[in-house]
């Protein structure tokens, strides 16, 4: 876990990939998913299965989510996104991120992107390994507030990859990763609007992009 004010993770470290066994019904959901995107389309992969806790379903996808993202932005951190090259976190020049996760850093401050994007991480990280808010096994109840963590938790992780593709396309294209990213942000976003989870006004710096990938 993050120290209290630990923005100096050391860059490119890359992080453990999150296993998926929240709630009750975690790995029949997990295969539910695996099989659908694997022999369907990815529009019908983000449906809540027939009978299936909403809750649950909200989790698993939370968890894929961060894995996929933190995956993808390991191969630019520290070296194609790192303090010099990217010294605010922004979405193109309209948009900038100040940090604050209401807890650690309760006043919004300016980082460096990967900076930011390390401390999104850490925070990410612990929430997900929480079981007050992502339980574990049978008799775990989910929060009350749990649509609201999980729609910040979404809202971060689309920041990450408005920076990714703003930013830092052209590496993405050298490094042949257009394909993995353009699938990995698709499912995210559709997920996103089948449940309504993000605000448009949030998703607005890749409005273009959605218009063309999902709408």
């Amino acid at each position: 876990m993050a120290s209290f004010f630990n923005f100096n993770r050391r860059a490119g470290t890359v992080r453990s990939v999150k296993a998926v066994d929240v709630g009750t019904r975690s790995g029949t959901l997990r295969k539910h998913l695996e099989t659908t995107l694997g022999s369907g389309t990815i529009e019908q992969a983000v449906l809540l299965p027939q009978g299936e806790d909403r809750n649950e379903w909200l989790a698993v996808n939370t968890v894929l989510f961060y894995n996929a993202a933190s995956v993808l932005y390991s191969v630019l951190d520290g070296t194609i996104c790192n303090d010099e090259l990217c010294p605010i976190m922004n979405a193109g020049s309209q948009y900038e991120y100040l940090w604050a996760d209401g807890v650690k850093v309760k006043h919004p401050i300016k980082l460096s992107a990967p900076r930011y994007v390390n401390a999104l991480f850490d925070h990410v990280e612990e929430q997900l390994d929480d079981p007050s808010l992502f339980p574990r096994g049978v008799g775990g109840k989910f929060p009350k507030d749990f649509l609201m963590v999980v729609k910040n938790i979404l809202k971060r992780l689309f920041r990450v990859y408005a920076h990714m593709y703003h930013s830092h396309f052209r590496s993405i294209l050298a490094l042949g990763m257009e394909s993995h990213l353009n699938m990995s942000f698709r499912h995210m976003v559709l997920f996103i609007k089948e449940f309504d989870l993000v605000d448009d006004r949030d998703l607005a710096p890749m409005n273009e992009l959605i218009s063309r990938l999902v709408d």
